[in-house]
């Protein structure tokens, strides 16, 4: 027998932002309950609006299975005496299990025969366990700061004021958060502010929805409002911008969804858009509207939580709201265009970036210089490296960037245009945070690459300098995520620089005494390259490729990414497995044996098989060094690949400790030579699996 369970609480208004997380984790923790019950049930749903978190469960059965539980007591010789009489033993094993020891019977467990209780478990009735079930899920919701309210102890992350608790028609006798369960749920604020009764679980969404005024189910709601919303743009030929998390938290903030359009004076397109549509879319959390080009046009769209009777009237309201945000924003714009941005950079010498290594304004002075060296060492023009360096930060200090933070770097580009800089470096101002997260975009012209590298090289190796290394659960300046932008920007730009000349360049400019600066920089270059390692394990590369290249130093990451990529090429080919066991042994026997003294002798070749791997050796270094030249590693590991067959002929055929030292050394040049030949690109001996 089974039937449907809901539960509903009803609160003050749940905050927007985590409505969604915690219907979600409220499911999960009453589906846990459930199943370490053993309950079986069809499907369970959870459902969310901002005055109330339900959630359905199917098909739930009515009591917990029945099982035959079987335990082994001690062993029969010791639980009965010579006569057959039970012993104490036996007693209180029976006593234990609530059972007569006429009742126990005697069963061997594989080792020996012993007492055996058998009883039944389970069968209890599913409505004795869910006001438990619930309360453990409530208590584990992941809120971060919960609160009281009248004169009760009880919390929550907002005062609850109902509980509905049914299982198929009847009430589940159970109390939660203080409230004793019951049938009534309640509607619409303002659309139906009244008690609802709910006869059973089926009938929740549609007598909400259809009496009560509310859209229980989250996603419904959600695909309710994005529906609307596009086609209010429609009504002017725009396109509606929705963004996911801003469409997440207006469906948490509304029961009855209904879109709204208003309108805008044009003249606020003046200002730049993303002040517009960040002040639209943070304080009024409102979507924006684009043209066929991608244009801001002087519309919005509010989702209002109520189907008013004047909607005019409302949209009034809400055109009245924004006006003065946006004509704030145009304020702030007009006033920061009095102001060049070179003029604002003395604004920057108060303005601390961390105590130990100077100001803001001395950031940019260093800054400027290591992007100046960067753009010599690309070959790119190093004067407009130099000025973008020197204005990055100058928007700092503008009203806009006061009033938006998120303007940070996209004012800098407006006003360096307004100042007529050249457009590189206006572009700069905003490419110089990019990426800003783990799969952002790159920066687009070469200055703002620079800038971007050097900000972060800066940042870096300042902060390890003064000692702040990031620990796994501690990284107040966010080194990783600026180590991994340096990677992505080398590789991804194709920008063939070396690492440890830049970290040098970088920590030669920092305000530190006493430091170690080789230990510094190559704390700093481990650092950064060990972030390699998830990067490619995200990309399905084996572990043992990069640490395999990681062993040969190579400090330069576009060089360090085409090794990768070539060894993981040829990791997949039948040889490799062969070769790099090769390779291994080559390795054990130069490290046993030393170096060997002494160029390879072709006169001192005795058997066939040293002889052919020489002439292969041979061949093959002709062939690969122009490859290793123009870094073509894949076509070069792909050549050595010939070398299997060879290899293991040497192996099987030739004695490489020999007697005669001189023949013996002559072996060992042979096979230093045909490492240095694989070591050009990797230490292939670290693909070779490890023996168990």
């Amino acid at each position: 027998m089974s039937a449907d369970f809901l539960f509903e609480l009803g609160t003050e208004e749940l905050p927007p932002k985590a409505l969604k997380t915690l219907m979600n984790a409220l499911r999960e923790g009453i589906a846990g309950g459930l199943d370490a019950q053993d309950l079986d049930y069809d499907v369970i749903h959870a459902y969310a609006s901002p005055r109330r978190l339900a959630v359905l469960v199917k098909e739930l059965a009515e009591q917990t299975p029945v099982k035959e539980v079987v335990t082994y007591g001690p062993p029969a010789k010791i639980a009965f005496d010579q006569d057959g009489n039970p012993t104490k033993a036996a007693e209180a094993f029976a006593s234990k299990n609530g059972l007569s020891v006429s009742e126990l019977t005697t069963e061997n467990d594989g080792k020996a025969d012993k007492l055996v209780a058998r009883s039944k478990a389970g069968g209890q009735a599913v409505v004795e366990l869910l006001g438990d079930i619930v309360n453990d899920a409530l208590a584990k919701l992941p809120i971060a700061k919960r609160m009281r309210w009248g004169a009760s102890r009880t919390e929550f992350v907002r005062p609850a004021h109902w509980l509905v608790m049914l299982y198929g028609d009847e009430i589940i006798d159970a109390e939660v958060l203080g409230l004793r369960a019951n049938r009534c749920t309640r509607g619409h604020r303002f659309h139906y502010n009244h008690e609802l009764d709910l006869f059973n679980p089926s009938d929740y969404l549609e007598k909400l929805a259809s009496t009560g005024y509310v859209l229980a189910d989250m996603d419904a709601r959600r695909d309710l409002i994005r529906e609307q919303v596009d086609a209010e743009a429609k009504k002017v030929g725009g396109t509606a911008v929705i963004d996911d998390d801003l469409l997440d938290e207006v469906t948490a903030l509304v029961e009855w969804p209904v879109a709204l359009l208003g309108n805008f004076e044009k003249r606020f397109l003046n200002v730049p858009a993303e002040a517009l549509i960040a002040s639209m879319k943070e304080h009024q959390k409102y979507f924006h509207l684009v043209d066929a080009q991608g244009r801001l046009m002087p519309h919005f769209i509010t989702v209002a939580n109520i189907e008013s009777d004047d909607p005019e009237q409302v949209i009034d309201g809400n055109e009245r709201v924004i006006r003065p945000r946006l004509s704030d924003a145009a304020f702030f714009f007009d006033t920061d265009l009095k102001h060049t941005l070179e003029s604002r950079r003395e604004q920057l010498k108060p303005i601390v970036f961390q105590k130990q290594l100077g100001s803001v304004f001395e950031k940019t002075e260093r800054i400027a210089a290591l992007a100046k060296q960067i753009a010599a060492q690309l070959g790119a023009d190093e004067t407009l490296a130099e000025r973008a360096g020197t204005l990055c930060k100058s928007d700092l200090v503008t009203e806009m960037v006061l009033e938006f933070d998120n303007m940070q770097g996209i004012a800098g580009y407006y006003y360096a245009r307004n100042d007529g800089e050249n457009e590189e470096v206006a572009q700069a101002m905003q490419e110089q945070y990019l990426p800003k997260f783990a799969g952002d975009a790159l920066p687009e012209t070469t200055t703002g690459a620079i800038i971007a590298l050097a900000d972060r090289l800066d940042t870096i190796t300042g902060i390890f300098g003064i000692g702040q290394v990031p620990t796994g659960s501690k990284d107040p300046f966010a080194l990783r995520r600026a180590s991994l932008g340096v990677l992505r920007i080398l590789v991804e730009k194709q920008l063939d620089l070396d690492l440890m000349q830049l970290l040098i360049a970088a920590h030669s400019q920092l305000p530190l005494r006493g430091n170690d600066p080789v230990a510094d920089v190559t704390k700093v270059l481990d650092y950064m390259l060990e972030r390699f390692r998830a990067w490619y394990e995200d990309a399905g590369i084996p572990v043992e490729v990069f640490l395999a290249v990681s062993a040969r130093k190579v400090s330069n990451p576009l060089d360090i990414d085409q090794r990768v990529k070539a060894v993981h090429e040829f990791y997949q080919l039948p040889q490799a497995q062969a070769l790099a066991a090769a390779n291994k042994r080559v390795a054990n026997i130069l490290a046993k044996s030393g170096a060997p003294t002494g160029a390879l002798d072709p006169a001192l070749l005795q058997e066939s098989a040293e002889k052919a791997l020489t002439e292969a050796v041979q061949t093959k270094a002709k062939v690969v060094e122009p490859l290793f030249a123009k870094r073509a590693y894949t076509e070069a590991l792909t050549q050595l690949a010939d070398l299997q067959e060879p290899v293991d002929a040497f192996f099987d055929q030739v004695m490489v400790n020999a007697e005669d030292e001189q023949l013996r050394n002559n072996r060992l040049a042979l096979l230093q030579q045909l490492g240095d030949l694989f070591l050009a690109v990797a230490d292939i001996s670290l693909l070779a699996p490890a023996k168990g």
